[in-house]
């Protein structure tokens, strides 16, 4: 029997998997982690129209006023667009306060937090097994008379197929007969492993053959996906996700990894728009203050960059060192490293995306000083290479036409600071000042009015900035300033190296402005 023969007859695939994502609510408590009202519902209507996401968790009740209107907002707009189905809110058995303060926000589903083990059922309820389900029924009545949709979580479902299996049984032999749309079965611990999530999700699955059951994985012991996975090798219907792994410790299932897993490992059928995770993915990590890892799967800055020149050899003779995760797929493009191992074929290529020609000489010695600047651990980007190369050859490439003549800044406690800038912009000097928010911020503002008040012309929106100080604490160490602009459409990053941080800032920015001069005569 052949490995496809052996996967049909040990599994049980369904024909479709229902993806909720609990970004909103379980990824929200991550620490450090909490969404304003106006960025829970950008990252809702996001996952609902250009995800596809089947379902989403926005929130627990009861939390607080601020989670109170971003609920509101959430469901007002998924009653506008005809979604509200999709919008479900973590409740609780405390006798309808739950149910109620979701229906003041519009919400017409609730996910019910039972007690799945028979340790938390009495050591945090101090209820007896009978009391507690008692408890459920009266909730669940009294949604129903509201108009709710109910699913029910077993808080600790994990540890109690470990601990007390037959309180599991207890308890879904009475709610499987009730009108529940799923039974969600939590790893609220992260404590299993994928060969125990299939023994206890079959002993389900023969036990309540008819029971829609969807499966909540934890990250603690790194097995949220392939637990999520092996959930589905054994009949659950449904799993839970957040962007970019967010959750409580360490965090939960990933939302791209167990997208692309589920479709190209089993060939499972889902709702999900790949070609948006990155942008999910990037709205979520500028919310959430926490960064994405740059070799997180799919959705990193460097997995589709290839690094050795090996490798771009091979993509540029016979796509040899591609798979099926390629990065138009998720709205992405493949980037070829350049630094010590990148080797000739890595600086063609980028060459080539530049339309810059040189010849096998000047690629030699382009090759030498890119690999020079590799040893000495310097980062070299696309947009280092005009610049590279006019240093190198020392002609091709056209000087910059935008130069920094003089600049001030200054700050004074209680004062916004003051930036005033002189610039040379092809051959004719310009001047400005401006307040801002901080140094940088102030030196950008000036510039913004020269190019939009004097020029009459578009200044790139600044996307993302990040700052690298060498560890050791050294005060006087060289600081990398790393911008990302926008410029009609187009992203363009660039690099500044200095001991103040305002000044790498300065030179970045300037760099950036030569790449959009010298593009726009092309």
């Amino acid at each position: 029997m052949g490995t496809a023969e052996q996967m049909k007859a040990y599994t049980r695939i369904p024909p479709f998997i229902e993806i909720m994502d609990s970004t909103l609510r379980d990824g929200e408590q991550t620490n450090g982690v909490s969404f304003l009202p106006h960025e829970k519902l950008k990252i809702a209507k996001m996952l609902l129209d250009d995800i596809n996401i089947d379902r989403v968790e926005v929130a627990s009740a009861r939390v607080s006023d601020g989670e109170k209107d971003a609920v509101g907002m959430i469901c007002r707009y998924a009653r506008q667009v005809g979604k509200l189905d999709k919008v479900e809110v973590l409740g609780f058995v405390d006798g309808g306060a739950s149910i109620d303060w979701i229906d003041s926000c519009g919400g017409r589903v609730v996910n019910l937090l039972a007690k799945g083990s028979l340790k938390h059922c009495e050591g945090q309820l101090h209820k007896m097994p009978q009391e507690h389900i008692r408890d459920i029924l009266e909730t669940l009545d009294y949604a129903h008379g509201k108009g709710f949709g109910v699913n029910v979580y077993l808080e600790d479902w994990s540890n109690g197929m470990k601990d007390s299996p037959e309180y599991v049984y207890e308890m879904l032999d009475t709610l499987a007969g009730k009108d529940i749309a799923r039974v969600m079965l939590p790893d609220t611990l992260g404590v299993l492993n994928p060969l125990q999530v299939i023994e206890f999700m079959r002993k389900m699955m023969k036990r309540y053959p008819d029971v829609h059951f969807d499966f909540h994985a934890h990250n603690d012991y790194d097995l949220a996906v392939s637990n999520s996975l092996a959930a589905v090798l054994s009949g659950a219907k449904g799993l839970h996700v957040t962007v970019n792994g967010l959750g409580e410790r360490c965090g939960n299932a990933p939302l791209s990894s167990v997208q692309v897993i589920l479709k190209d490992q089993f060939h499972a059928k889902t709702n999900i728009r790949e070609d948006r995770l990155n942008d999910i993915s990037r709205l979520v990590e500028e919310y959430s203050g926490i960064p994405v890892a740059p070799n997180r799967p799919i959705v990193g800055e460097n997995v589709f960059t290839q690094v050795a020149g090996v490798h771009a050899d091979g993509d540029n003779k016979a796509d040899l060192y591609s798979n099926a995760l390629k990065p138009e797929r998720f709205g992405r493009k493949r980037e070829y490293a350049l630094g010590k191992t990148s080797g000739k074929a890595n600086i063609d290529l980028n060459l080539q995306e530049l339309g810059l020609e040189l010849t096998p000489e000047q690629v030699a010695k382009v090759t030498q000083r890119i690999t020079e600047l590799g040893d000495r651990k310097n980062i070299v980007t696309q947009e280092d290479l005009p610049f590279i190369v006019s240093d190198v050859l020392k002609h091709g490439v056209p000087d910059d036409k935008v130069k920094l003549v003089s600049y001030m800044v200054s700050s004074a406690y209680g004062l916004k600071p003051v930036a005033g800038v002189r610039v040379e912009i092809n051959k004719r000097q310009y001047e400005a000042d401006a307040m801002g928010d901080g140094q940088y911020d102030a030196f950008v503002k000036a510039l913004r009015r020269i190019y939009e008040d004097t020029l009459g012309r578009d200044f790139p929106i600044l996307e993302n900035y990040g700052v690298t100080i060498p560890p050791g604490g050294r005060t006087d160490a060289l600081v990398q300033t790393v911008i990302t602009w926008n410029h009609g459409g187009k992203s363009i990053k660039t690099r500044g190296l200095d001991a103040d941080q305002t000044e790498a800032a300065i030179k970045a920015t300037f760099k950036m402005l030569n790449i959009i001069e010298n593009s726009s005569d092309n």
